[in-house]
């Protein structure tokens, strides 16, 4: 067994990587900063700097108290000599993500954002079908991403969690590109209020249209309207349509079906295991292992919310 990469972990403001960590043949937790509570094994600090300056930790997970900071978070943890892994929005705009890469480049490190929304079933089981060209060329994508309305626990400042566009609806950018392997090539969006129920700038929903670099459409829907009878804290839905057949997963995933031509070839096998992407970024790092896709590929996605951010039109606010 290959020796384990040790990882320091910043801050709960998203989905930190304590679970994976559990049992992990790869990596494990040494320290952490601003973690309410952890074991007592694992040494405890009140700062980023603090965590930085310990000689154990090779990698930091970001999970930073307000997302805004995180790109410089990012850079001081290169610049300090550890690798990073991300939560989402690693960065605002492509500037600050730029910057991050740069850094990375200089100082040797390696900088992964946790891009993990379709590593995992039955999103590759779809992934690898739409490759296969079963369907046929991709011509047109429709994906989702819903979660809960929380309004009085969910920020109304965006600069906390990166807001409803950048933190949620970018794992329906993702589905798009991650599965059909199409990069997205244009993008228009709107926003909006309605339904917040608090005083703030918090956005309920969002809707992207986005052109594919082959010709195709994809429409992407994220929104904070998730009923609690849903019975699911998220709600994932992809169909994707191609000149030969169609494919879909709804009900969070739950469900699947597959049509070729005249045949309804029922749900998709989803029995192949797959390694968590955290796992293929620590197998890379100890060098038995690759990630699954480029660093471009992965952080595509980002820049594309990004810059539909950037355009959004806030429809229907006072």
């Amino acid at each position: 067994m290959s020796r384990k990469i040790g990882v320091g972990l910043y801050g709960i403001n998203g989905h930190q990587v304590t679970d994976l960590l559990a049992d992990c043949p790869y990596g494990e937790a040494v320290a952490c900063a601003q973690i309410p509570a952890w074991p007592e094994t694992v040494r405890r600090y009140d700062a980023l700097e603090q965590l930085l300056a310990d000689p154990r930790v090779e990698l930091v997970s970001l999970c930073s108290p307000r997302r805004a900071d995180q790109a410089g978070d990012a850079v001081a943890c290169l610049l300090a000599g550890k690798h990073v892994y991300a939560e989402k929005p690693a960065a605002f705009n492509d500037a600050e993500l730029d910057r991050i890469l740069q850094v990375a480049a200089l100082t040797g490190r390696q900088f992964h954002e946790m891009a993990d929304t379709v590593f995992r079933q039955p999103y590759q089981a779809l992934r690898g079908l739409v490759r296969s060209g079963r369907l046929g060329e991709v011509v047109q994508v429709l994906a989702q991403k819903s979660y809960p309305a929380n309004c009085g626990s969910r920020p109304q400042d965006e600069a906390v969690d990166g807001g409803l566009t950048r933190q949620c609806t970018i794992h329906a950018v993702r589905m798009v590109e991650h599965i059909t392997g199409l990069r997205v090539s244009s993008v228009d969006a709107l926003e909006t209020k309605l339904g917040n129920t608090h005083a703030g700038e918090l956005r309920m929903a969002a809707s992207l249209l986005l052109g594919l670099e082959n010709g195709a459409l994809a429409s992407v829907v994220g929104n904070y309207c998730n009923p609690k009878g849903f019975g699911r804290h998220g709600n994932d839905q992809i169909r994707i349509f191609g000149t030969l057949g169609m494919a879909e997963l709804t009900d969070d995933a739950q469900r699947s079906r597959v049509i070729i031509g005249d045949t309804d070839c029922g749900p998709l096998e989803t029995d192949a295991k797959v390694e968590p992407f955290f796992y293929s970024y620590l197998k890379s790092l100890l060098g038995i292992g690759e990630m699954p896709i480029s660093l471009q590929e992965e952080l595509h996605p980002l820049r594309i919310v990004n810059r539909a951010k950037a355009s959004a039109r806030l429809h229907g606010a006072s």
